[in-house]
C-alpha cells in the first residue's frame, strides 16, 4: 500500500530557528557524539526540503551557520514563530498603577 507524502510545512530559503537544543546523533563523524551543535533559539535557513520516506515526515537540512544539520518540524519553527513566545507584551494585570 502507497501512502501519499505529508506535505512540509516549511519552505527553501525560509529563516528558522530551533526549537530545542540540537546534539549530534551522530551523523557527523568529525564530532563527538551527543556534543551541543545548536541552543535552542539559534538562527538558521532552510537549505533544502526532503522527505523521510519509512516515517512520511518532512525533512530540513538547515544551515545554522557553525553546521548544516538535518531537522524535523518539530525542532524548529519559522523566525517569526520562534521568537512570538519570548515576545509576548505583558498583560495589563502585570504592569504596576
Amino acid at each position: 500500500m502507497f501512502t501519499e507524502a505529508r506535505a512540509p510545512r516549511y519552505q527553501w530559503g525560509q529563516s528558522v530557528r530551533a526549537t530545542v537544543d540540537l546534539y549530534n546523533d551522530g551523523s557527523l563523524p568529525e564530532v563527538e557524539e551527543d556534543r551541543l551543535m545548536i541552543v535552542a533559539g539559534g538562527p538558521g535557513e532552510i537549505v533544502q526540503v526532503g522527505h523521510h520516506t519509512e516515517a512520511n515526515v518532512p525533512m530540513y537540512l538547515v544551515d545554522f551557520g557553525l553546521c548544516v544539520l538535518g531537522c524535523l518540524e518539530d525542532e524548529i519553527a519559522l523566525d517569526d514563530e520562534a521568537g512570538a513566545a519570548v515576545l509576548e507584551p505583558a498583560s495589563a494585570t502585570d504592569s504596576p498603577s
